[in-house]
């Protein structure tokens, strides 16, 4: 079996990829670990119809019954949105998730590694991963598989619990560009600043597109991270998160939560301390991120068009 083989894709996703339309892919653990009932139900709907009316195909990865997938049918997608058995798995997990038949939930490291074998360029996430805050100091898989792995992935930052400026410096580590979509500052998930300065900054989704294609054209192997701030409308205080984040902490820690159960445990607890505002927020970020990315992709269709001709 060849590497793109490997990947499942379903039918819509197939015909987009041979030129059909542009493709967006997104991750499952948001919806099966990240979200709980219906509010896991609402963001799909949302992300899936934001991808749609920009005129791409989305393309929820997985891995369905032991085979890795890009585009889930509506009876798995039901399947995942109820969330019983399903594994979360990042990119080391997705081989054994195969081989033992599982159903397993994709984190932004794991759907980045299908998107690239099954020929997606750009993704759409929440937050990425990052580096936790003292005294863990532990590390997001999802840093190191985006500097190994070249896909455009939208987001709207980290996610706020975790340490943002020691996320940012280990991205330049890596050697990982990150470009601010009409900002110079690094959004922080729910709340639209955070203090870091960003080195680039792109104000149309054809600048983005551009720029991936000359990281291409370079041979560049790493990934990109575009960094788009939650509108206004919707957005928490920077004060109000830290107030959250710095109690959720306090309780994880009193509970020992720790290990892949920690980022979804203090992440509700945020919600809860914000009286279900950072729910809200985080709704609206991954329909804005999901739209932002199709225009990305539509832009990078455009563009190999143009090529083409």
């Amino acid at each position: 079996m060849n590497a793109g083989a490997v990947v499942r894709c379903t039918a819509e996703v197939a015909a987009a990829l041979g030129g059909a339309a542009p493709v967006v892919a997104l991750e499952s653990s948001v919806l099966a670990q990240g979200l709980p009932r219906p509010a896991n139900r609402e963001a799909a709907e949302r992300m899936m119809t934001a991808v749609r009316a920009e005129g791409a195909v989305p393309a929820v990865t997985a891995v369905v019954r032991g085979v890795a997938a890009a585009g889930l049918e509506p009876d798995e997608l039901e399947r995942f949105l109820a969330r019983d058995g399903v594994r979360k798995v990042s990119a080391r997990d997705v081989p054994l998730a195969m081989a033992q038949g599982a159903d397993g939930a994709t984190t932004v490291a794991a759907a980045v590694m299908l998107a690239h074998r099954a020929g997606i360029d750009v993704m759409a996430t929440g937050g990425i991963g990052g580096v936790h805050r003292a005294p863990a100091y532990d590390e997001s898989a999802d840093l190191v598989e985006i500097a190994r792995t070249p896909v455009l992935v939208v987001c709207a930052g980290a996610k706020a619990i975790l340490d943002l400026a020691a996320t940012a410096e280990r991205l330049e580590t890596l050697g990982v560009p990150v470009i601010g979509f009409g900002t110079d500052e690094m959004p922080a998930f729910w709340s639209r600043t955070s203090g870091i300065r960003l080195g680039a900054r792109a104000d149309t989704a054809a600048e983005v597109a551009a720029a991936w294609r000359m990281h291409r054209a370079l041979g560049r192997r790493q990934g990109m991270v575009v960094m788009r701030p939650l509108d206004a409308a919707h957005a928490l205080s920077a004060a109000a998160v830290a107030r959250a984040v710095q109690g959720a902490r306090r309780a994880a820690s009193a509970k020992r939560v720790t290990g892949a159960a920690l980022t979804p445990w203090l992440l509700a607890a945020v919600d809860q301390a914000t009286k279900g505002r950072a729910r809200a927020a985080n709704l609206a970020l991954l329909e804005a991120n999901a739209a932002l990315a199709a225009a990305i992709a539509r832009a990078l269709r455009r563009m190999d068009g143009r090529r083409d001709g």
